[in-house]
């Protein structure tokens, strides 16, 4: 299956670069980290408590999701704009630490690939656990200071506040225990810093090319 995986932390423009990439190698393209976005909108919206791992988990498992290039469905409404609300953002993490809700999403992300017989594939442990033998994989970094004035330039807000928040989001993300962030076996590491998103793609499409 042709799938490229690509993991890094918040803020190293993972998601910019894999829509690029999929529209230049012409794949489809998922961003794994709206579907834990999604069932943290889903639970907020029912008043669930994040931290209920269970409700969360069943939730999980019942809930009709869509994330495709239309945006991202959830049991049938559009929700592509409110999972990217800042209570959304602060209440995801509870949910990406939910071991039976990853498991979930994780069966939902190889069967998407199988459905559209792979594609670029984001998110925090896609080349790790998801898709450990894909073709290629990819660990997208930049400097905390480079991503937090990435931040600032999309939303706003106070560049040196925004800085500290990435590093405790980059601890949390590191010390998770079910799907911690690092680089998988076999990954490139490509440093996106002080790079453009067309440099970026040209240094994956050489890696490509390596590995033929």
């Amino acid at each position: 299956m042709n799938v490229i995986a690509i993991d890094g932390p918040a803020g190293a423009g993972k998601s910019t670069i894999a829509r690029a990439l999929a529209a230049r190698l012409g794949l489809d393209y998922l961003d794994t980290g709206a579907m834990y976005r999604a069932v943290t909108y889903a639970g907020l919206r029912r008043g669930l408590d994040v931290h209920d791992q269970a409700a969360i988990a069943d939730l999980a498992r019942r809930l009709t999701l869509e994330v495709g290039e239309h945006g991202v469905l959830v049991d049938g409404a559009d929700a592509t704009a409110a999972i990217r609300t800042p209570e959304i953002t602060a209440a995801v993490a509870a949910i990406a630490s939910n071991s039976a809700v990853r498991n979930e999403l994780r069966d939902r992300q190889r069967t998407w690939a199988h459905v559209h017989g792979g594609g670029v594939i984001e998110g925090r442990d896609i080349g790790t656990v998801v898709f450990p033998e894909a073709r290629l994989k990819l660990y997208l970094t930049a400097s905390p200071r480079v991503r937090a004035e990435r931040r600032v330039a999309e939303a706003g807000g106070d560049v040196d506040e925004i800085e500290r928040a990435i590093a405790v989001r980059d601890h949390g993300d590191a010390n998770r225990v079910d799907g911690g962030l690092r680089e998988a076996d076999g990954a490139r590491v490509v440093d996106t810093t002080g790079l453009s998103i067309d440099e970026v793609l040209d240094v994956i499409e050489q890696l490509l090319r390596e590995g033929q």
